[in-house]
């Protein structure tokens, strides 16, 4: 058995947490992280850093845009939906929320130390609000616009 420290002890109470959570997501992560630790592949760590994030919204888009690859969702479904009241609130939310999570993305990458407290807090989330942990990036666009507030508001 290898000695845990370091970077072993913060992604395994990383993927305890996601456990907790139940987020098969977070604990993917954290287990993919501990493997290559754990062989010695850290190097790949460095290069799975700077693609997978975008490969993840690769699949995510994919994943939004299947209906339409499918036929499920036409051009005339398409307008019919944008032009209703419900349709361009959904477009207006969308907007917004792409926007948290650009200002998410960049407040995790100036300080990625904050990703415990989304994961505590998505925790919190599930076991006491009942919620569903579906994405830090949302936690951590909110997370900037706290951020943004309090500075505002108090230096």
């Amino acid at each position: 058995m290898f000695p845990v420290s370091g970077p072993e002890l913060v992604l395994l109470v990383i993927l305890v947490l996601g456990l907790a959570g139940r987020s098969g997501v977070l604990v993917g992560a954290a287990a993919l992280l501990l493997l290559l630790h754990a062989l010695r592949l850290t190097r790949l760590v460095g290069v799975i850093e700077g693609r997978a994030l975008e490969l993840g919204l690769v699949f995510l888009m994919v994943s939004v845009l299947s209906p339409f690859a499918r036929g499920e969702v036409g051009a005339r479904q398409l307008v019919q939906t944008i032009v209703s009241v419900p349709g361009a609130l959904a477009v207006l939310a969308a907007v917004l929320a792409t926007r948290l999570n650009l200002g998410g993305l960049e407040l995790l990458e100036r300080e990625p130390s904050l990703m415990v407290g989304i994961v505590v807090g998505s925790i919190l989330g599930v076991v006491f609000a009942k919620g569903i942990p579906v994405g830090p990036l949302m936690a951590a666009g909110l997370a900037w616009v706290f951020i943004c507030l309090w500075q505002r508001l108090f230096g």
